[in-house]
């Protein structure tokens, strides 16, 4: 293990749990019941499903449109393969784990780009499609930021109190 602290190995991250060592995600109870945990507003449940809608829909359209919908060659193309990195990220985002959802936020922008790319220059429908995938990916990243938030400020609180 490394020496290095991870947001999700502090002891004083909002919904942080020692039982078991995984984050309390907004709504889920705590290791002595609690459902609700200090710091986690219904915004931050909100976020923490809004992101995992987006990536599950973001995935499902890529693999349909570069499979069917309007793939690059007829019967499919290799891009369909562009969904691996999103399905790597899924179980973490799923999870609510903080880092997973701070690098998935930071993955979605090339999607972001490739979405106004085609947008602009892709005939339709294709066209239609990467407009969507701009919508999802911006969903993603705002419900993803607002979701890690709270964790990172209550990070930095407590690297100040213990200095």
């Amino acid at each position: 293990m490394s020496g290095r602290k991870n947001v999700n190995d502090s002891a004083n991250a909002p919904g942080q749990s020692s039982a078991n060592g995984n984050a309390n995600a907004p709504g889920r109870s705590s290791a002595n019941g609690n459902a609700n945990v200090p710091g986690q507003s219904t915004a931050s449940r909100i976020a923490a499903l809004g992101a995992s809608v987006t990536l599950v829909a973001l995935i499902m359209l890529c693999l349909a449109w570069e499979w069917r919908l309007a793939p690059l060659r007829p019967g499919g193309s290799a891009l369909v393969l562009k969904v691996l990195p999103l399905a790597i990220a899924l179980p973490g985002v799923l999870r609510r784990r903080v880092y997973t959802l701070q690098w998935a936020s930071m993955l979605v922008l090339p999607y972001f780009a490739e979405g106004i790319v085609r947008g602009m220059t892709d005939p339709a429908p294709a066209n239609l499609l990467a407009w969507i995938e701009v919508a999802l990916t911006l969903g993603f990243f705002v419900c993803a930021l607002v979701y890690v938030a709270p964790f990172k400020r209550a990070a930095r609180r407590s690297k100040r109190e213990a200095a």
